[in-house]
């Protein structure tokens, strides 16, 4: 099986093992096949603690950020993106919108989102980590694994 498998595949496999997120994220990074084990943020519209979280090491883990839903504000741009890079993150997967969509599709990073928006998020730290969560009825915990590409989102039970 090669590092990512393609999740059309991996259900056939595994099914009843792996729960699938049927919202419809855009593939907005340079990755578009990714996973990785889970680790969690659920915020809404403040990214200081995605800021902490993708300055930290990654070492191969997504980031499942839940922004609730909103497009009313950016919840990761193309520095925070940089970042996570830098430290190891193998994708982000965001229930809710970024900025800065095309130097993002230029970063070696998986990332999901819902869209984008250009305006700003607060920065006063509200949110909690490492948390789970439950995502369109999908219950999404730290250190499981959750395998995305262009066809959607597959999360271990």
């Amino acid at each position: 099986m090669n590092e990512h498998p393609n999740t059309a595949d991996l259900y056939d496999e595994r099914g009843e093992e792996l729960e699938s997120i049927s919202l419809q994220f855009l593939d907005l990074g340079g990755r578009s096949n990714f996973s990785g084990p889970v680790r969690t943020i659920r915020c809404l519209e403040d990214n200081a603690l995605v800021k902490t979280v993708l300055g930290s090491p990654g070492e191969g883990a997504v980031l499942v950020i839940d922004g609730q839903g909103s497009l009313r504000t950016a919840l990761m741009g193309d520095m925070i993106a940089e970042n996570a890079v830098a430290n190891g993150w193998a994708g982000v997967v965001i229930n809710g919108a970024v900025r800065d969509r095309v130097a993002i599709s230029g970063l070696p990073l998986g990332v999901k989102a819902l869209g984008s928006n250009p305006r700003k998020s607060s920065k006063t730290g509200a949110g909690e980590a490492d948390v789970e969560l439950v995502i369109d009825g999908v219950r999404v915990r730290p250190g499981v694994m959750i395998y995305c590409d262009p066809d959607g989102i597959l999360v271990e039970r």
